[in-house]
């Protein structure tokens, strides 16, 4: 053992630690970077060391300051400056300032004392002004005396943070995207949606027998009002977005959402239209406001509740409060409805529909209910997709309302949408959907939360967006139906008053599977393809279509993406294949020069010919080997067309009705 180099007493190792550096040649070096040997042998040129004292001071480094969000009037940074204390920027204030009387209880001179910024942020923004409201004053509750916090147009990256901190079931999945839950709320809530009935909208909006507007008094509104208010102030913060809707800047709508989640927060930033730094510095006073206090119910004890849930729109204050839902599509809903109120008083037309656009320039409008194919066709990799829910017409061309998509995610598969697919990255929003606990990959047939998964993605993500979303006149209006009963031809074309018609009745059919105990075909009819969320009766909307359709010379056309050869159960589904060469051909013009024949009881003109789809299938009757049970079915669809439409009949359109007429006239007939 003598021998072998490791011989010590007393735990002394000089002896080895001597043959170590011996054993190993040395690396030397000179300022300058010449060494003494070779040239360019390796420099130990090690970085200087941060200087920090704490941990704290270290992370400090690690974001550096960016232009603030609302650029400042003297250029000047936001935040703590030198020695002398905070200052806030003057744009800072007003914003502070627009949000305070947004916030502003009914029974206070002054709204909330705001500061801007997260409360568990070490560094602190000066307590800015209030604004006094002119509505009289009344004892002073501990909640006025305290700050809240506010968290202004934050980027995805900083919602991502404070969802993960601080919202329970927030989770990055295996693409980036950011998982949430809506409570127990996993779809709107349509019985529990209100709108204030005055003098004014009794007069202006759909009431009574189908329509979706559910009446509440000024009074009731208020007390619901002050509820989301009074919780909204009681948080240490809340989120406030600044965004618009409609592409069209002659006609678009300033929008502040305030919520309690930076899951509503994300969602909105993705669905609305983002402004520019400049434009959110010009921001000013918003033309609607959203109050989301869904986190808290609403008094069931108060009049016209009929649950903790209550979703209400003043159109008067334009203002939208939410309690006891979480669900986020109640707000892009809420605000549609709104679109739908709004537009038609300025003449644009507001659509439930998706929008795309050829290259040559030509547009077409897609409507269509749940299940008829509306995402799919109108998502087209030889066009450019304008929107793919939500559009306004107005004498300038279409524009769509939104900035994002809000797309169904069950049983997504890459290869059936891919562009959905792979808009599911950093930003999108991913709404109750299953994950594996380990990798975080989605698992998108799984129905354990709800089968109303979504995701909510900017309208950028898809590849062939067109932005800005604006477009000529359109010059093809499509609508889908899923004729579950297989006696709709896959293509009609359709005159003006036809159009009308069935865009009126808005009709597709439910399958087993769609809904739960539906056994057979079932019909259901929404009324402009959108019932649940217009304002206006149904016929105005109607009449607004075919007047910018006849002054831009646009072509109607029905197509059928459900059943042939039989109902469901004994036919089959139109393949897609045949469906997308129908679209192709109203696309490239070439149906406006086909031959057409007319069909019997519905009187819809069918071409005789359609390139790559077989001739057989365009005439329904000779698909059916029983052509009783085809004349039976006919005759049983065409009489609830009749039966849904007498909700409409007694509504006149023009000053001599004759319009109506012609509307009617263009249904069944039998």
């Amino acid at each position: 053992m003598a021998g072998n180099g490791n011989e010590s007493t007393g735990g002394d190792f000089s002896f080895s630690a001597a043959a170590a550096r011996d054993a190993l040649p040395r690396i030397t070096t000179e300022k300058g970077g010449k060494s003494p040997g070779p040239a360019d042998v390796c420099q130990d040129d090690i970085a200087p060391r941060v200087n920090f004292q704490t941990i704290d001071e270290l992370h400090s480094l690690q974001k550096k300051r960016s232009a603030p969000t609302t650029p400042l009037r003297d250029g000047s940074a936001s935040g703590v400056s030198g020695t002398s204390g905070p200052t806030t920027p003057v744009s800072s204030e007003t914003m502070l300032q627009s949000v305070s009387a947004s916030l502003a209880s009914l029974t206070r001179e002054t709204g909330p004392k705001l500061i801007r910024g997260d409360p568990t942020s070490a560094a602190k923004v000066a307590h800015v002004p209030v604004t006094p409201t002119s509505l009289p004053a009344a004892d002073v509750s501990d909640s006025g005396l305290k700050f809240t916090h506010i968290l202004h147009n934050l980027s995805p990256a900083e919602l991502y943070e404070q969802a993960i901190k601080f919202e329970k079931g927030s989770f990055v999945t295996s693409t980036g995207a950011l998982a949430t839950l809506s409570g127990a709320k996993t779809g709107r809530s349509p019985k529990d949606k209100r709108v204030v009935k005055d003098d004014t909208t009794e007069a202006e909006l759909w009431w009574g027998k189908g329509s979706p507007n559910i009446e509440m008094d000024e009074k009731t509104f208020l007390v619901n009002r002050e509820r989301a208010v009074d919780y909204l102030n009681s948080l240490d913060k809340v989120f406030v977005n600044d965004q618009y809707l409609n592409w069209d800047p002659e006609n678009r709508i300033k929008v502040r959402i305030v919520s309690a989640r930076a899951y509503h927060s994300l969602f909105m930033h993705n669905m609305c239209i983002r402004p520019t730094p400049k434009e959110l510095e010009n921001f000013g006073t918003p033309d609607f406001t959203i109050y989301n206090a869904g986190k808290f119910p609403c008094n069931r004890f108060t009049h016209y509740m009929t649950s903790s849930t209550s979703v209400d729109i003043n159109l008067g204050r334009r203002e939208m409060v939410i309690l006891g839902t979480q669900y986020a599509g109640e707000m892009k809903k809420g605000l549609f409805g709104v679109m739908h109120y709004l537009m038609p008083k300025r003449k644009i037309l507001s659509l439930h529909s998706g929008c795309n656009m050829g290259k040559d320039g030509d547009v077409a409008l897609f409507f269509g209910l749940s299940g008829t194919g509306k995402t799919t066709l109108s998502t087209d990799h030889n066009r450019y997709l304008i929107g793919d829910d939500e559009h306004c017409w107005s004498e300038a061309g279409v524009s769509n309302i939104e900035g994002g998509c809000y797309a169904k995610c069950i049983d997504l598969a890459r290869d059936k949408e891919p562009d959905i697919w792979n808009a599911i990255k950093f930003g999108t929003v991913l709404e109750n959907v299953v994950f594996d606990e380990h990798t975080r990959e989605v698992d998108y047939t799984d129905k354990s939360v709800t089968e109303n998964t979504r995701a909510a993605y900017p309208i950028e993500y898809i590849p062939n967006s067109k932005i800005p979303c604006v477009g000529p006149h359109p010059k093809n209006v499509i609508l889908l139906a899923c004729d579950a009963f297989g006696v709709l031809p896959p293509i009609s074309k359709l005159n003006l008053a036809q159009t009308m018609y069935h865009f009126i009745s808005g009709y597709t059919a439910l399958v087993a599977g769609t809904e739960e105990g539906v056994k057979e075909p079932r019909a259901t009819f929404s009324a402009c393809f959108g019932a649940a969320f217009i304002m206006l009766h149904p016929t105005k909307y109607a009449a607004m279509l075919a007047e910018k359709m006849q002054a831009q010379g646009a072509t109607g056309w029905l197509v059928n993406t459900g059943w042939s050869g039989g109902s469901y159960g004994t036919g089959s589904r139109i393949k897609l294949a045949y469906t997308r060469k129908i679209i192709d051909a109203i696309h490239s013009g070439s149906l406006l020069n086909a031959s057409y024949r007319k069909t019997d009881i519905f009187g819809l003109e069918i071409p005789n010919e359609v390139e790559g789809v077989p001739s057989e299938i365009l005439e329904p009757i000779n698909a059916w080997p029983d052509k009783m049970a085809y004349e039976d079915t006919l005759l049983k669809l065409a009489g609830l067309f009749k039966s849904n439409f007498e909700t409409f009949t007694s509504h006149k359109i023009g000053d001599d009705g004759k319009l109506t007429e012609e509307i009617l006239a263009a249904g069944p007939n039998f």
